[in-house]
């Protein structure tokens, strides 16, 4: 007979689960492995509260296995390291994004894409190799391959760095791959919410021209001012629209509803590139023609690689980037996720786990 989720393991933990579809959390008795000789015991600090977790707590992706306790924009300090781990010591502070584990000796593992891998374990509503259950940051503590762990550089807070293991990395990679840094050039970026926010900081780090593009101009000057963009276009203006038509360089999409991609394809150059980032329930429809007259590309990426990974949590410290977050109890996350369904965060809510968590278990 199988083992209850607090009898799975011999180590108990704590944290908030979905129980069914309706995605609402509350406290949940669970029980982490005992920490392996590859393994880093973490105490959680932070965790990042991503739009994925919405979708998957409520089961929208049709994939979701309850109880699920989300939770990967995970920042905390080691508690215990295995005998093989030389890159961790206990008090380190550590960071653990959407993937705890792959296969090792796939192509995608020996190019560090371990987040290609067929076989990689995302960090919940998966299965170890074991066949028990992940469980996310939305608890007290996680055991975790030392592989699959990053050093969070000392600059960082810890709560503003919490998104970036997996807002950051989501738009940093497809940057690197698609050649999307070259000083000068103009990045469209789609959606100013936890993962455009951020791409806006990334694309003036790189250098470039950025531009937000957004559905109003409720966020313009935050965009402007606050975040460094260089100019703010709506995209339901058409006039605008046709006045910024063919002088993009790149777009990233971030936008996780079903929405057109004409009107973007044609603000890009002969050349240009559009990205996206967003996952939508329903197939997007894609003209051909655009693609094929102005020899453009669309394309997509998913997070990246664990050494890449660190390369962006580096990149971010040198240039003294963070996410804006709005912190949260534990016991708020039902609200938080209510808002976050209406976009309504600037722009990405962390719950403080390790003041907050051992409360509502009283």
């Amino acid at each position: 007979m199988a083992k209850s989720p607090e009898e799975e393991h011999p180590h108990k933990a704590f944290g908030w689960a979905a129980k069914d579809t309706s995605g609402i959390l509350s406290p949940f008795h669970f029980s982490r492995r005992d920490n392996g000789v590859e393994d880093v015991t973490i105490k959680i600090l932070y965790c990042g509260v991503c739009h994925s977790d919405l979708h998957a707590a409520k089961n929208e992706w049709g994939f979701s296995r309850y109880p699920m306790v989300p939770g990967h924009e995970i920042v905390g300090l080691v508690t215990k390291t295995g005998s093989n781990v030389m890159k961790f010591k206990v008090d380190d502070r550590v960071g653990v994004g959407v993937m705890v584990n792959s296969c090792k000796s796939c192509e995608y593992c020996h190019q560090d894409l371990e987040n290609y891998c067929p076989q990689m374990i995302f960090t919940y509503n998966a299965l170890n190799h074991d066949g028990t259950k992940t469980y996310g940051g939305y608890s007290n503590t996680i055991v975790v391959d030392q592989h699959f762990v990053v050093r969070i550089p000392d600059s960082m807070p810890s709560d503003g760095c919490a998104p970036l293991l997996c807002a950051g990395i989501t738009v940093y990679s497809p940057m690197k791959y698609y050649g999307m840094t070259e000083p000068g050039k103009h990045l469209g970026i789609v959606g100013l919410g936890g993962l455009g926010h951020v791409a806006v900081k990334i694309g003036k780090a790189f250098g470039l021209k950025v531009t937000v593009i957004s559905s109003s101009s409720r966020k313009e000057r935050e965009a402007l001012d606050r975040l460094g963009a260089d100019s703010f276009l709506v995209s339901n203006d058409p006039a605008k629209m046709k006045a910024a038509f063919g002088t993009m360089d790149y777009i990233i999409d971030t936008v996780s509803a079903v929405h057109a991609l004409a009107p973007y394809l044609s603000l890009l150059k002969t050349n240009g590139k559009l990205v996206t980032l967003g996952l939508p329930e329903k197939p997007l429809e894609l003209p051909i023609f655009p693609l094929v007259l102005g020899r453009k590309l669309v394309g997509g990426s998913d997070v990246g690689g664990m050494k890449e990974t660190q390369e962006m949590l580096d990149f971010c410290a040198k240039h003294n980037i963070a996410a804006d977050v709005e912190v949260i109890q534990m016991d708020q996350i039902n609200t938080a996720m209510e808002r976050l369904a209406k976009s309504d965060v600037r722009y990405r809510f962390v719950i403080d786990v390790a003041n907050s968590l051992a409360q509502s278990q009283l």
